[in-house]
Protein backbone atom coordinates (compact mmCIF):
# COMPACT_ATOMS: atom_id res chain seq x y z
CA UNK A 1 0.00 0.00 0.00
CA UNK A 2 1.31 3.43 -0.85
CA UNK A 3 1.48 5.95 2.00
CA UNK A 4 3.15 9.29 2.64
CA UNK A 5 6.52 9.73 4.25
CA UNK A 6 4.82 11.65 7.04
CA UNK A 7 2.60 8.65 7.83
CA UNK A 8 5.46 6.18 7.84
CA UNK A 9 7.70 8.33 10.00
CA UNK A 10 4.90 9.13 12.44
CA UNK A 11 4.60 5.39 13.15
CA UNK A 12 8.38 5.15 13.46
CA UNK A 13 8.34 7.97 15.99
CA UNK A 14 5.74 6.16 18.08
CA UNK A 15 7.73 2.93 17.98
CA UNK A 16 11.25 4.39 18.25
CA UNK A 17 12.56 2.72 15.12
CA UNK A 18 13.79 3.87 11.71
CA UNK A 19 12.52 3.14 8.22
CA UNK A 20 15.00 2.32 5.49
CA UNK A 21 14.96 4.47 2.35
CA UNK A 22 16.59 2.45 -0.41
CA UNK A 23 17.53 3.98 -3.75
CA UNK A 24 16.20 1.80 -6.55
CA UNK A 25 17.59 2.84 -9.95
CA UNK A 26 16.94 -0.60 -11.47
CA UNK A 27 14.15 -3.16 -11.55
CA UNK A 28 16.31 -5.69 -9.68
CA UNK A 29 17.01 -3.31 -6.81
CA UNK A 30 13.34 -2.39 -6.48
CA UNK A 31 12.25 -6.03 -6.44
CA UNK A 32 14.92 -6.86 -3.87
CA UNK A 33 13.80 -4.10 -1.50
CA UNK A 34 10.08 -4.83 -1.75
CA UNK A 35 10.56 -8.58 -1.31
CA UNK A 36 12.76 -8.03 1.75
CA UNK A 37 10.23 -5.66 3.33
CA UNK A 38 7.33 -8.01 2.70
CA UNK A 39 9.18 -11.00 4.13
CA UNK A 40 9.95 -9.03 7.29
CA UNK A 41 6.57 -7.23 7.24
CA UNK A 42 8.17 -3.83 7.79
CA UNK A 43 7.42 -0.46 6.16
CA UNK A 44 9.86 0.77 3.56
CA UNK A 45 10.71 3.79 1.40
CA UNK A 46 11.45 3.25 -2.29
CA UNK A 47 13.63 6.13 -3.48
CA UNK A 48 14.77 7.28 -6.88
CA UNK A 49 17.65 9.74 -6.68
CA UNK A 50 17.86 12.51 -9.25
CA UNK A 51 21.53 11.68 -9.76
CA UNK A 52 20.44 8.21 -10.94
CA UNK A 53 18.18 9.51 -13.70
CA UNK A 54 20.96 8.75 -16.20
CA UNK A 55 20.67 5.07 -15.20
CA UNK A 56 16.88 4.94 -15.44
CA UNK A 57 14.84 8.06 -16.06
CA UNK A 58 12.17 9.28 -13.67
CA UNK A 59 9.59 8.73 -16.37
CA UNK A 60 10.51 5.02 -16.60
CA UNK A 61 11.45 4.11 -13.02
CA UNK A 62 8.90 6.29 -11.24
CA UNK A 63 5.74 4.46 -12.39
CA UNK A 64 7.39 1.10 -11.62
CA UNK A 65 8.09 2.15 -8.02
CA UNK A 66 4.56 3.54 -7.60
CA UNK A 67 3.05 0.30 -8.91
CA UNK A 68 5.23 -1.79 -6.58
CA UNK A 69 4.14 0.37 -3.66
CA UNK A 70 0.45 0.06 -4.46
CA UNK A 71 0.64 -3.74 -4.64
CA UNK A 72 2.90 -4.26 -1.61
CA UNK A 73 1.52 -5.92 1.52
CA UNK A 74 3.36 -3.39 3.70
CA UNK A 75 3.26 0.43 3.87
CA UNK A 76 5.51 1.91 1.18
CA UNK A 77 6.40 5.55 0.54
CA UNK A 78 7.74 6.41 -2.91
CA UNK A 79 10.31 9.16 -2.58
CA UNK A 80 12.24 11.52 -4.87
CA UNK A 81 15.75 11.68 -3.39
CA UNK A 82 17.84 14.86 -3.68
CA UNK A 83 15.54 16.65 -6.07
CA UNK A 84 17.16 19.83 -7.32
CA UNK A 85 14.21 21.76 -8.71
CA UNK A 86 10.48 22.37 -8.38
CA UNK A 87 10.16 21.12 -11.95
CA UNK A 88 11.39 17.62 -11.05
CA UNK A 89 9.36 17.66 -7.84
CA UNK A 90 6.23 18.34 -9.92
CA UNK A 91 7.12 15.50 -12.30
CA UNK A 92 7.49 13.06 -9.40
CA UNK A 93 4.19 14.14 -7.87
CA UNK A 94 2.43 13.80 -11.23
CA UNK A 95 3.76 10.24 -11.50
CA UNK A 96 2.36 9.42 -8.06
CA UNK A 97 5.26 9.81 -5.64
CA UNK A 98 4.06 10.26 -2.06
CA UNK A 99 7.21 12.03 -0.86
CA UNK A 100 9.85 14.36 -2.27
CA UNK A 101 13.14 15.76 -1.12
CA UNK A 102 14.22 19.19 -2.28
CA UNK A 103 17.93 19.69 -1.73
CA UNK A 104 18.85 23.37 -1.73
CA UNK A 105 21.48 22.96 0.99
CA UNK A 106 24.21 24.28 -1.33
CA UNK A 107 22.40 27.62 -1.55
CA UNK A 108 22.53 30.48 0.93
CA UNK A 109 20.34 30.00 3.97
CA UNK A 110 17.78 32.49 2.73
CA UNK A 111 17.60 30.93 -0.74
CA UNK A 112 17.37 27.47 0.79
CA UNK A 113 14.33 28.57 2.78
CA UNK A 114 12.67 30.25 -0.19
CA UNK A 115 13.18 27.19 -2.40
CA UNK A 116 11.92 24.76 0.22
CA UNK A 117 8.90 26.93 1.03
CA UNK A 118 7.90 26.88 -2.64
CA UNK A 119 8.14 23.09 -2.78
CA UNK A 120 6.25 22.63 0.50
CA UNK A 121 3.42 24.87 -0.66
CA UNK A 122 3.06 22.88 -3.88
CA UNK A 123 3.56 19.36 -2.49
CA UNK A 124 1.28 19.73 0.52
CA UNK A 125 -1.59 20.65 -1.80
CA UNK A 126 -1.30 17.09 -3.13
CA UNK A 127 -0.80 15.46 0.29
CA UNK A 128 2.84 14.75 -0.57
CA UNK A 129 5.44 14.88 2.19
CA UNK A 130 8.56 17.03 1.92
CA UNK A 131 12.09 16.43 3.17
CA UNK A 132 14.77 19.10 2.99
CA UNK A 133 18.44 19.28 3.96
CA UNK A 134 20.33 21.67 6.17
CA UNK A 135 24.09 21.46 6.48
CA UNK A 136 26.53 19.92 4.00
CA UNK A 137 26.71 16.16 3.47
CA UNK A 138 30.26 14.94 3.06
CA UNK A 139 31.45 12.35 0.57
CA UNK A 140 34.08 9.64 0.75
CA UNK A 141 34.43 9.90 -3.01
CA UNK A 142 33.93 6.13 -3.41
CA UNK A 143 30.65 4.95 -4.89
CA UNK A 144 27.24 5.96 -3.67
CA UNK A 145 25.02 8.76 -4.84
CA UNK A 146 26.24 12.32 -4.98
CA UNK A 147 23.74 15.12 -4.83
CA UNK A 148 23.53 17.25 -7.92
CA UNK A 149 24.68 20.84 -7.74
CA UNK A 150 26.42 20.42 -4.39
CA UNK A 151 30.10 20.94 -3.70
CA UNK A 152 30.89 18.01 -1.43
CA UNK A 153 33.64 18.12 1.10
CA UNK A 154 35.81 15.17 2.04
CA UNK A 155 35.85 13.33 5.32
CA UNK A 156 37.64 15.11 8.12
CA UNK A 157 36.84 18.65 7.07
CA UNK A 158 35.45 21.23 9.46
CA UNK A 159 32.39 20.42 11.56
CA UNK A 160 31.19 23.88 10.57
CA UNK A 161 29.52 22.03 7.71
CA UNK A 162 27.39 20.10 10.21
CA UNK A 163 23.82 21.14 10.94
CA UNK A 164 23.44 23.78 13.64
CA UNK A 165 20.60 22.78 16.03
CA UNK A 166 19.38 26.34 16.57
CA UNK A 167 19.39 27.09 12.86
CA UNK A 168 17.59 23.79 12.26
CA UNK A 169 14.78 24.90 14.57
CA UNK A 170 14.34 28.13 12.67
CA UNK A 171 14.54 26.33 9.31
CA UNK A 172 11.80 23.84 10.20
CA UNK A 173 9.53 26.52 11.66
CA UNK A 174 9.84 28.69 8.55
CA UNK A 175 9.50 25.96 5.93
CA UNK A 176 7.07 23.55 7.67
CA UNK A 177 8.82 20.53 6.17
CA UNK A 178 7.86 17.02 7.28
CA UNK A 179 11.40 15.70 7.84
CA UNK A 180 14.88 17.19 8.09
CA UNK A 181 18.02 15.68 6.60
CA UNK A 182 20.74 16.68 9.03
CA UNK A 183 24.51 16.50 8.76
CA UNK A 184 26.23 15.09 11.83
CA UNK A 185 29.05 12.88 10.59
CA UNK A 186 27.88 10.37 8.00
CA UNK A 187 29.08 10.42 4.37
CA UNK A 188 27.76 9.48 0.94
CA UNK A 189 29.58 6.53 -0.58
CA UNK A 190 31.80 3.84 0.91
CA UNK A 191 33.51 4.54 4.23
CA UNK A 192 37.29 4.69 4.03
CA UNK A 193 37.63 5.06 7.81
CA UNK A 194 35.43 4.74 10.86
CA UNK A 195 32.58 7.28 10.85
CA UNK A 196 32.72 9.97 13.50
CA UNK A 197 29.12 10.62 14.53
CA UNK A 198 28.30 13.72 16.56
CA UNK A 199 25.49 12.24 18.68
CA UNK A 200 25.31 15.25 20.98
CA UNK A 201 24.58 17.44 17.98
CA UNK A 202 21.99 14.94 16.71
CA UNK A 203 20.23 14.82 20.07
CA UNK A 204 20.10 18.60 20.18
CA UNK A 205 18.70 18.83 16.64
CA UNK A 206 16.01 16.27 17.42
CA UNK A 207 15.03 18.02 20.64
CA UNK A 208 14.63 21.39 18.93
CA UNK A 209 12.87 20.64 15.63
CA UNK A 210 9.93 18.43 16.66
CA UNK A 211 10.30 16.55 13.36
CA UNK A 212 11.80 13.21 12.26
CA UNK A 213 15.51 13.40 11.51
CA UNK A 214 16.80 11.82 8.30
CA UNK A 215 20.27 10.31 8.09
CA UNK A 216 21.86 10.32 4.64
CA UNK A 217 24.92 8.19 3.97
CA UNK A 218 23.40 5.43 6.09
CA UNK A 219 25.31 2.51 4.58
CA UNK A 220 28.31 1.03 6.29
CA UNK A 221 27.68 1.93 9.93
CA UNK A 222 27.99 -0.61 12.72
CA UNK A 223 24.88 -2.04 14.32
CA UNK A 224 25.73 -0.08 17.46
CA UNK A 225 25.89 3.16 15.47
CA UNK A 226 22.52 2.49 13.89
CA UNK A 227 20.90 1.87 17.26
CA UNK A 228 22.54 4.97 18.73
CA UNK A 229 21.24 7.29 16.00
CA UNK A 230 17.76 5.75 16.12
CA UNK A 231 17.62 6.31 19.86
CA UNK A 232 18.72 9.90 19.18
CA UNK A 233 15.81 10.67 16.85
CA UNK A 234 16.70 9.35 13.38
CA UNK A 235 13.55 7.92 11.79
CA UNK A 236 14.62 7.59 8.13
CA UNK A 237 17.91 6.06 7.08
CA UNK A 238 19.07 6.42 3.49
CA UNK A 239 20.88 3.28 2.39
CA UNK A 240 22.35 2.50 -1.02
CA UNK A 241 26.10 2.16 -1.54
CA UNK A 242 26.74 -1.05 0.36
CA UNK A 243 23.72 -2.82 -1.12
CA UNK A 244 24.80 -1.83 -4.63
CA UNK A 245 28.32 -3.00 -3.86
CA UNK A 246 26.98 -6.33 -2.55
CA UNK A 247 25.18 -6.85 -5.84
CA UNK A 248 28.31 -6.04 -7.84
CA UNK A 249 30.53 -8.34 -5.78
CA UNK A 250 28.03 -11.20 -6.20
CA UNK A 251 28.09 -10.75 -9.98
CA UNK A 252 31.89 -10.69 -9.98
CA UNK A 253 32.02 -13.93 -7.99
CA UNK A 254 29.54 -15.50 -10.40
CA UNK A 255 31.65 -14.47 -13.41
CA UNK A 256 34.81 -15.80 -11.75
CA UNK A 257 33.21 -19.20 -11.11
CA UNK A 258 31.20 -19.83 -14.26
CA UNK A 259 32.24 -20.45 -17.85
CA UNK A 260 29.01 -19.91 -19.77
CA UNK A 261 27.78 -16.39 -19.02
CA UNK A 262 24.45 -14.75 -19.78
CA UNK A 263 23.40 -11.28 -18.72
CA UNK A 264 20.03 -12.36 -17.29
CA UNK A 265 21.85 -14.55 -14.76
CA UNK A 266 23.71 -11.48 -13.51
CA UNK A 267 20.44 -9.74 -12.67
CA UNK A 268 19.22 -12.75 -10.67
CA UNK A 269 22.49 -12.99 -8.74
CA UNK A 270 22.59 -9.25 -8.08
CA UNK A 271 19.00 -9.13 -6.86
CA UNK A 272 19.58 -11.95 -4.38
CA UNK A 273 22.67 -10.24 -2.95
CA UNK A 274 20.99 -6.84 -2.70
CA UNK A 275 17.98 -8.42 -1.01
CA UNK A 276 20.16 -10.14 1.58
CA UNK A 277 22.01 -6.92 2.34
CA UNK A 278 18.96 -4.66 2.66
CA UNK A 279 17.08 -7.27 4.68
CA UNK A 280 19.86 -7.23 7.27
CA UNK A 281 19.67 -3.43 7.38
CA UNK A 282 15.88 -3.50 7.81
CA UNK A 283 16.19 -5.90 10.72
CA UNK A 284 18.60 -3.56 12.49
CA UNK A 285 16.47 -0.48 11.77
CA UNK A 286 13.54 -2.15 13.56
CA UNK A 287 15.35 -1.45 16.83
CA UNK A 288 13.72 -4.67 18.14
CA UNK A 289 10.21 -3.33 17.60
CA UNK A 290 7.38 -4.79 15.57
CA UNK A 291 6.32 -1.88 13.43
CA UNK A 292 3.69 -2.68 10.82
CA UNK A 293 0.07 -1.84 11.42
CA UNK A 294 -2.24 -2.70 8.54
Amino acid sequence: MIVTLKEILSKAEEGNYAVGAFNCPTLESARAVVEAAEELQVPVILSHAEVHFDITSLEIMGPILVEFAKKASVPVAVHLDHGSSLENVKKAIDIGFSSVMIDASHMSYEDNIRTVEEVVQYAHEYNVSVEAELGMMTSSGIGGEETQGEEHISEGDSVDYYTDPNVAKDFVEQTEIDALAASFGTVHGMYIKEPNLDLDRLNSIYAKINRPVVMHGGSGLSEEDYIAVINSGVRKINYYSYAANAGARAVKDYIDNNKDLFYHDFTVVAKAAIKKDVKRAMEIFLNKNQCVEN
